[in-house]
């Protein structure tokens, strides 16, 4: 049986609306914002922007690792290819020289 996980306080909800541009610094109307709900947006912003520029850095140095281990994987699997086809021309001329 699955346990349900509560979210992280700061993970907007489908009742939330969650803004991609600057918001204003006070609404036009109502009551200024609390500091717990400046902070929220803050979170959620930095929160945003450090999960894209993560997943930016992720994808480039993985991009980079695959690239040197193909170049390496190559290299060395052109040796083994190269000892496999020489000790199988080796055995082919011993096995005729037998005959």
């Amino acid at each position: 049986m699955a346990t349900q996980r509560t979210p992280p306080r700061f993970v907007p909800t489908l009742t939330e609306v969650v803004q991609t541009g600057p918001a204003p610094l006070a609404p036009a109307s109502g009551p200024a914002p609390s500091a717990d709900q400046i902070a929220q947006r803050v979170l959620q912003r930095v929160d945003l922007s450090l999960d894209r520029k993560l997943r930016e850095a992720m994808a480039t140095v993985i991009l980079e690792h695959s690239e040197d281990l193909a170049a390496l994987l190559r290299e060395r699997l052109e040796g083994v290819v190269r000892q496999v086809v020489a000790d199988a021309v080796a055995e082919e001329m011993q096995a005729r020289q037998r005959q």
